[in-house]
């Protein structure tokens, strides 16, 4: 009869179903019943991380119309924070990604995991591109437009330049096919990918920002409209990233415009 420890250590090694493991089954020490649960919940868990990189993968590829189509996925990060630019990035993978398992919409996934991702990602792709849109050109712009603007520069930023764009719910003219999909970085690898060095690349500005501005608390909120990041702007002031058009940052704004021209 098998130690626990030698059990442990095997079934530790052990990817996939072996004839051996029958026998465990019948082994009536505890012990030994705990270590194979635990190992069939994460071959469960594995085989659903397999099945849904399967199902992203195909997504892609149903929008192929010959096999030499690239696909390219687009997303962004940072619509809705009071401060900081939106960060948007392009990417295209190879047909078969097997690096990427568990690659998810990047809140999903937790921030060791998502730097991990994205160098991963960096690794394996054909092509990937970021752009970075400033708070000014949004405040001039609008959000929604400054966020196109910002996707149709980083597609046009590819090389080679993908036979079709999957943006994340927006619908983009780059004089290249293009599907918005909602909820885009759920049903798409590509996607996702671009959602991981969009989060990324932006929460690593945000965390630089911090050191320029502190007080603000820019490394803990990322320039969310949070209750310490509001209390800190009542206090401190705006500074040159904040976001002048959106409340209650315009609020404050038009307030102390009006208190100067009273004094």
């Amino acid at each position: 009869m098998q130690t626990i420890k030698i059990i442990r250590e095997k079934l530790g090694e052990t990817k996939k179903w072996e004839p051996w493991i029958d026998e465990l089954e019948t082994d009536e020490r505890k012990a030994v019943q705990k270590l194979l649960a635990s190992w069939k919940r994460k071959q469960s868990l594995q085989e659903k991380l397999f099945e849904n990189l399967e199902l992203k993968q195909q997504f892609d590829h149903s929008f192929k119309e010959s096999p030499d189509w690239t696909v390219a996925g687009i997303d962004e990060a940072g619509r809705g924070p009071l401060a900081g630019p939106v960060v948007t990035a392009a990417v295209i993978l190879p047909d078969h990604c097997p690096t990427l398992l568990g690659l998810d919409d990047s809140k999903k996934i937790p921030k060791a995991k998502r730097e991990f991702f994205a160098e991963e990602i960096k690794k394996v792709a054909v092509s990937y591109a970021v752009h970075i849109q400033p708070p000014e050109e949004i405040d001039r712009l609008n959000i929604y437009q400054a966020t196109k603007q910002s996707m149709a520069e980083a597609a046009m930023s590819l090389e080679p330049a993908p036979s079709i764009i999957l943006a994340d719910a927006m619908q983009l003219d780059v004089g290249i096919p293009c599907a918005s999909i909602i909820k885009g970085d759920a049903k798409s690898l590509s996607i996702a990918a671009a959602s991981i060095l969009a989060k990324t690349g932006r929460d690593a500005i945000m965390e630089a920002y911090a050191a320029d501005y502190p007080g603000y608390g820019f490394e803990q909120h990322a320039g969310y409209g949070t209750k310490s990041h509001v209390q800190a702007i009542a206090e401190l002031g705006i500074t040159p990233i904040h976001r002048r058009t959106f409340e209650p940052v315009k609020g404050i704004v038009e307030q102390a415009d009006a208190m100067k021209m009273n004094e």
